[in-house]
């Protein structure tokens, strides 16, 4: 995380976990795919799904395996052990992190489409409790991430956050702007993209768009809500900031606190 944080970091303890979790498969990490192997976990649990789903049509230990086609580049849905609600978007090929330039073509808009459809992964376990704009996305720079495939968390946001989002929300438009309040601890960039266009949006490449001296996408890292009720332009609002180890993954709270307020 990029600052001082409670010992067990969010991305740290979900490779415990999941380290764990491949323990119990049996399933070896690959040693050669990076000088850290744990930073493959991920990568190893989400070849175990695309082999279950091909050989038994089972997607097991993933909660859903799109294998994609010639038009659609498969996806993968894992959930974090341990974490009831945190869920994980990922691309069954090979994708660093965000600042892949492969992202920001036809790809990119199309893991953003698999990382909004995963939402009810979420919000289906509070059994109608949890409005779905309490749950967001987020992605997390090159050193703010614990793996080297890219992975979109998928979680309840934290009540500060939905509250800084019903209090100015309105302010945002569909350029880069401040975010009046800090979120989390960090000052974020705010872009609004209305619902009508969401389907076609690709935040990979708006992240080039970022105000700053260039375009460093190994310290950005962004997340997207969902505008709030009674929003006069319905959509997201994109959320992005750059520092060394920037995580935008604190914006969400993955105990769902929020479920518990009847959000």
């Amino acid at each position: 995380m990029p600052r001082a944080a409670p010992p067990a970091a969010p991305e740290a303890s979900m490779r415990r976990a999941l380290l764990a979790v491949l323990a119990t498969l049996m399933f070896p990490v690959p040693v050669s795919a990076a000088p850290d192997p744990s930073r493959d976990v991920l990568w190893a649990a989400l070849k175990t799904c695309v082999l279950a789903k091909r050989l038994a049509n089972r997607t097991f230990p993933c909660l859903s395996v799109d294998l994609g086609d010639g038009e659609r580049p498969g996806t993968a849905v894992l959930r974090a052990p341990g974490e009831p609600t945190h869920s994980v978007v990922m691309p069954t090929d090979t994708v660093a992190g965000l600042e892949a330039p492969v992202l920001r073509g036809p790809r990119g808009a199309a893991y953003w489409r698999a990382a909004l459809a995963a939402r009810p992964f979420v919000s289906d376990a509070f059994k109608g409790k949890l409005s779905p704009d309490a749950v967001g996305l987020a992605v997390n720079s090159a050193r703010g991430r614990s793996q080297d495939q890219l992975h979109i968390h998928v979680d309840c946001l934290r009540p500060s956050v939905l509250a800084a989002l019903k209090a100015h929300g309105r302010q945002i438009q569909r350029r880069w702007s401040r975010f009046p309040v800090p979120l989390a601890g960090d000052r974020y960039y705010a872009l609004r993209v209305p619902e009508a266009e969401a389907a076609r949006f690709n935040p990979f490449a708006v992240l080039h768009t970022l105000p700053g001296a260039r375009p460093d996408l190994h310290r950005t890292s962004f997340a997207a809500l969902a505008t709030p009720p009674g929003d006069p332009e319905p959509g997201y609002i994109l959320l992005a900031y750059r520092a060394p180890s920037a995580s935008a993954e604190d914006v969400m709270d993955h105990s769902c606190t929020v479920a518990d307020r009847g959000a």
